[in-house]
Formats: C-alpha cells, sequence, structure tokens
C-alpha cells in the first residue's frame, strides 16, 4: 500500500522553501500512521484535562460561597454583639464621670450642656441657671470645675459614627441621674435596638425595653 502526503515544506540547507508532496509505503506509512494516532491521544488528554480543571474550579467555588452562608452571619452577629457591648461599657464610663462631675460641682450639666461638660469647662452663660440661686455664677468667683473627666480630648462617638445622646433632668428613670444613650446600629431614635442606661426600674444600663 502506498500512501501520498502533502504539500510538504521542505527547507534546504540554503533556508529555501520549497513544497512537494511525500510518497510513503511499507514501513515508512506505519510509522506514520503511529505518530497520527499518538499526536490524537495527546489532544484528547489535553482537553480531557482541561475538563478536570474547570470541574475542580466550580467545586472549589461551591465550597468557598457553603463556607461563607454558614460563617459570614455568625461574624456579622459576633461583631454586632461586640459592638453593643462597647456601648455598654461607655455608658458606665459616662455615668462615672458625671459621679466625679457632680461631686465638684455639685449638679450634673443640663441638658443643654450635655456630655461636653466633661471635657470642657461649662460657660457662665450655661451654668448660671443651676448656680444663680446660691450667687457663685454672679459673684465671679473660680469654678470648682476640675476636668477633664474624660481621658479623651473629644467626646467619643457610638461604634455606628453617632453621638451619644444625653437628658438631665432625666425623663426615662426614677432616680436623679441623667438618662444616656445610643441610637443603636440602625442609627435611628427611639427604635428597638436603642441602647440606654435606664431600664424598667429606672437603674443600670441595658438596652431598650420599649
Amino acid at each position: 500500500m502506498v500512501i501520498e502526503i502533502g504539500p510538504v515544506d521542505i527547507v534546504n540547507k540554503h533556508g529555501e522553501h520549497r513544497c512537494e508532496r511525500k510518497i510513503l509505503k511499507g514501513k515508512e506509512m506505519r510509522v506514520f500512521r503511529a505518530v497520527e494516532r499518538r499526536q490524537v491521544s495527546s489532544t484528547a488528554q489535553t482537553s480531557l484535562r482541561t475538563g478536570f480543571t474547570l470541574t475542580e474550579l466550580l467545586i472549589v467555588m461551591a465550597i468557598l460561597v457553603l463556607l461563607v452562608s454558614m460563617i459570614g452571619p455568625r461574624l456579622l452577629g459576633s461583631k454586632q454583639k461586640a459592638d453593643i457591648s462597647a456601648v455598654k461599657t461607655q455608658i458606665g464610663m459616662f455615668q462615672s464621670s458625671l459621679e466625679r462631675f457632680a461631686v465638684d460641682m455639685n449638679r450634673f450639666p443640663s441638658t443643654e450642656e450635655g456630655l461636653a461638660a466633661l471635657v470642657s469647662e461649662p460657660t457662665a452663660e450655661s451654668s448660671s441657671g443651676e448656680e444663680g440661686s446660691d450667687g457663685d455664677a454672679a459673684s465671679g468667683s473660680s469654678s470648682p470645675w476640675d476636668g477633664p473627666y474624660l481621658k479623651t480630648e473629644k467626646l467619643p462617638t457610638d461604634p455606628w459614627g453617632n453621638q451619644y445622646s444625653y437628658e438631665y433632668p432625666a425623663t426615662h428613670n426614677n432616680l436623679d441621674v441623667p438618662d444616656i444613650w445610643s441610637f443603636g446600629p440602625d442609627g435611628q431614635e427611639n427604635t428597638e435596638d436603642d441602647i440606654v442606661s435606664w431600664t424598667g426600674d429606672g437603674n443600670g444600663s441595658g438596652e431598650s425595653d420599649e
């Protein structure tokens, strides 16, 4: 049996290209077929390996999606619990600082003065309403304010970037202490996630029961 292949591009010793047909027969034809089968087998293996790689990639992506769906909510929940705990701690620190303020000033800051009175001395105008009865503001005597009562130059904000709210005289507790609260994760006042200094009996700090 004789097989003709071609045209074949041949380069001679001078670098010149020429095209001619090549005739294969006998042993040469068997070698040609073996090489041809090997090339086909190599191509099939390459295609099969590409398919496996894509399948493996899809499996890895599915596993990652599953892990995120399982772990993600837990991480977010843990973060929110940590933020709420930090707010309660900060409210407790405010309460301690306000008690020291009250020892020095014989009163709590008014609603207008707010928590800012813990880091900067209240002005005579803002405190005159409270001290007018004993004449301290009018007398020009030195202020008993001995702050700052917080170890920060600026008032801290809650973990969601909002200012803490303050009110005195209080309207949410039965004790003669200020009300302090955070709007919580949603940043809205008077919602279920507000974090406040009062409880049902007006004592201590915790999340709003309203």
